[in-house]
């Protein structure tokens, strides 16, 4: 049972709640050389004893790996004894100086470089679980894959994720949520601002002040930086809804209907509907990533997530050789 039933008192509460990693696992920061000129950064942590599986976690818009969802997805799994990794998107978690370029919605090809240095150090079986756009990474890179995904992948899990980044953009703009898109816009004006100072023949002057929305920032800098047509091309080329029906791997899908940022009708689409691989948990309250249980244990999604690897690694256990 949620603790509250507003979803804005729910989103607020879900982004402020204090979270915190036990000191038994100590962390270890990785950078990954994803390209030439990228690299990213992993914080890595492995249970007490053998790990039963590897979770690579994902942030949203404008977050990082010290995300509060993150921190308790991340304890969470260590506890059902599976290794923990928080990754943060290129430029994220005061990476800047590691990367040429800025990140976008639909840039997979971090993460899919990630998944194959993994295999090749034999680790897994490994999942992925991505919050809000990083749901969309994954779910995209899941689609991407197709039948082929089960060689990298165990299983994907979504959590409050945009799967259409034109349709939320829009939902976004509306009156009551103008206070998550001012803060999602002075942080993003503030990350090119930063990268306008490292590298000023990189990323050229722009009339920051006048941009009032995120459809403006994706129009004006998102998507001319990756050669997108605009931003209606951006949203319409990288939204992971396109990409459900070519995913191959188990996927759990985790959305409350009251998000304020996410129209429900996304995922009573037939594309959410017609993929068997695809299941859909979608509580009636939650908020945007606002999972607040009234009692313990406290964050509920992470308890459905963990519940579901499980399930996944006791199926394959089970499956006969051959």
């Amino acid at each position: 049972m949620p603790l509250l039933r507003n979803p804005h008192a729910l989103t607020i509460l879900g982004n402020f709640w204090p979270r915190s990693l036990h000191p038994r696992y100590p962390s270890k920061d990785r950078y990954y050389q994803t390209e030439p000129e990228v690299r990213i950064l992993a914080h890595e942590q492995r249970p007490l004893g053998p790990s039963r599986a590897e979770l690579i976690l994902l942030h949203g818009l404008e977050g990082s790996s010290s995300a509060g969802y993150m921190v308790s997805m991340a304890q969470d799994a260590l506890l059902a004894g599976l290794a923990a990794t928080r990754l943060n998107m290129r430029t994220c978690g005061g990476t800047e100086h590691l990367c040429p370029t800025l990140y976008h919605a639909g840039l997979t090809s971090d993460l899919r470089r990630v998944l194959e240095i993994v295999k090749n150090e034999d680790r897994g079986p490994v999942f992925l679980c991505g919050f809000s756009l990083g749901g969309n990474v994954v779910l995209k890179l899941a689609g991407e894959l197709g039948p082929g995904g089960s060689d990298l992948l165990a299983g994907v899990c979504a959590v409050g994720t945009p799967l259409h980044l034109g349709a939320c953009v829009d939902k976004m703009a509306e009156p009551q949520n103008r206070l998550y898109e001012h803060r999602f816009v002075q942080r993003l004006k503030a990350r090119y601002r930063r990268r306008q100072q490292q590298a000023p023949d990189r990323f050229p002057a722009r009339d920051l002040d006048a941009i009032r929305t995120v459809l403006e920032f994706d129009d004006r800098i998102t998507a001319p930086a990756f050669g997108f047509r605009g931003a209606r091309h951006y949203y319409d080329t990288q939204s992971a809804i396109h990409f459900l029906p070519r995913i191959a791997v188990p996927t759990l899908l985790i959305q409350a209907q009251d998000d304020p940022l996410i129209p429900f009708s996304l995922y009573q689409s037939d594309a959410v509907r017609g993929n068997e691989c695809i299941t859909l948990v979608a509580p009636e309250h939650g908020g945007h990533l606002g999972f607040i249980a009234r009692r313990r244990p406290r964050f509920w999604a992470d308890t459905v997530v963990l519940h579901w690897i499980q399930e996944q690694i006791l199926r394959k256990e089970r499956l006969p050789i051959g």
